[in-house]
């Protein structure tokens, strides 16, 4: 089974898994921690906090489907997520803060 998650619009945006599962590639499992001090864990919780909002990477999509998440953690940080889906589960391309312009659109309603 699948739960949609949409835009504020009303077409699908992309189709995540239930229950949501996540994949991690070994080469890169800590790249977002070097990088923008991301761990793992608050990636995964990033899925399951509202708003979530998911919008379609057309730019990075030409080998296959990617995805930007605009989410929040348990602690309230929030994330800019670059993602795929794989085998029935997300893999997370990238995660860091949102910028300044993504938080206006990660905020409006």
């Amino acid at each position: 089974m699948t739960i949609c998650i949409c835009l504020q619009y009303t077409y699908p945006v992309a189709k995540l898994p239930v229950p949501v599962l996540f994949e991690w590639d070994q080469g890169n499992i800590d790249k977002n921690w070097k990088k923008h001090r991301v761990n793992n864990k608050e990636t995964e919780e990033t899925f399951f906090n509202k708003p979530l909002k998911i919008y379609k990477d057309k730019k990075h999509s030409q080998k296959e489907d990617r995805f930007v998440a605009l989410g929040i953690t348990n602690k309230k940080r929030r994330l800019y997520i670059i993602f795929t889906l794989r085998k029935e589960k997300i893999r997370i391309i990238s995660a860091r803060n949102q910028s300044e312009k993504e938080r206006g659109e990660y905020e409006k309603k």
